[in-house]
């Protein structure tokens, strides 16, 4: 079943101070396809959720509909932080804004589509701080972990920019450049132009769960060189597409019966792997995905015998990385 356009996020977190300027872009949030030819259109939703009772008209945020580029359209000052935050005394606030993806462009008020991601913002009683005054980690990085979800088996496409909006808007006058460090093979590129993240082939959940690279940043002003590196994770998302196996190859197993077996005595076990799915909670719903049945015309044996299932979590390690899967018996 086709799901349609997805986020490589959950939510994504930024910083906005008093009095930065309409037009300030803040956020680029990226979406990925899930088969090819689809375009994405991104939607806001007029309200801002202040605390978890109340929303606000949202009358400062914009995002641009083909890019996905969260941005100021309204200057924020001291009066409209004060509605926003519940009382004046706050240093900080949080507001909560959701994003909508749609394959088509938006109609008037579309904001039931399942498709989105949240958005919080940290709105911050203070004027942007001078560019000298913050971190190379400040400058290069925002708060939030770099780590993305991208689903097997889907189109190539871009779903990360390094550089941050807000800090390139505001500190032209410094040299701040990425690099991607991976290794070898890997499916992902950077593209130093844009500065954008992209996978570059299908990902197979069964051949590797996780991948593990750093982002390095280096600024540079005048003579002054700092770098810092993090690490950005890509997790892959399973699809149920791979059959269940024999670890052997064997499908029956044969069962002797000797005279007065006491009640409970195991008489044959026969094993299945599914490199698929871990087990899923409740386990009932993993139970009930597979079900062990005696085929028999036989009332008394049926009435004697029964299988009984048990399932674990067990890892495969299909080229050297560890992938999880379960083990079935019977």
């Amino acid at each position: 079943a086709a799901f349609g356009l997805y986020f490589p996020r959950k939510e994504y977190l930024e910083n906005v101070y008093i009095d930065q300027p309409a037009g300030t872009p803040l956020l680029r949030i990226h979406a990925l396809r899930d088969s090819h030819g689809e375009v994405a259109h991104f939607h806001l939703c007029q309200n801002l959720i202040v605390s978890r009772a109340r929303s606000h008209e949202n009358n400062w945020f914009q995002i641009r509909e083909k890019t996905g580029l969260l941005y100021l359209s309204k200057s924020l000052d001291r009066e409209d932080f004060n509605v926003l935050s519940v009382g004046n005394w706050m240093p900080l606030s949080k507001v909560m804004l959701y994003v909508f993806l749609s394959s088509h462009p938006f109609q008037e008020k579309e904001c039931d589509s399942a498709t989105r991601t949240t958005v919080f913002l940290s709105l911050i009683n203070a004027t942007a701080p001078a560019c000298s005054s913050l971190t190379a980690r400040q400058l290069c990085f925002t708060e939030m972990d770099l780590s993305f979800h991208i689903k097997e088996n889907k189109p190539a496409g871009t779903f990360h920019q390094l550089q941050l909006p807000s800090v390139h808007h505001l500190c032209q006058n410094l040299s701040i450049s990425y690099k991607l460090l991976a290794a070898e093979g890997m499916p992902f590129r950077y593209n130093e132009n844009t500065t954008g993240v992209s996978v570059t082939q299908r990902l197979d959940r069964e051949e590797r769960e996780r991948y593990e690279l750093i982002a390095k940043c280096t600024v540079r002003e005048g003579f002054r060189e700092m770098q810092v590196e993090v690490p950005f994770l890509v997790n892959v998302l399973d699809e149920d597409d791979s059959p269940p196996f024999l670890p052997n190859g064997t499908d029956t197993a044969d069962a002797v019966v000797e005279f007065s077996r006491k009640e409970g005595t195991v008489l044959a076990t026969l094993t299945v792997y599914d490199a698929d799915t871990t087990p899923i909670y409740p386990l009932e719903s993993s139970r009930k995905k597979y079900t062990g049945t005696i085929i028999t015309d036989d009332p008394w044996i049926t009435e004697t015998f029964r299988v009984e299932h048990i399932f674990d979590e067990i890892h495969f390690s299909p080229n050297g990385s560890q992938v999880r899967g379960t083990q079935h018996e019977y």
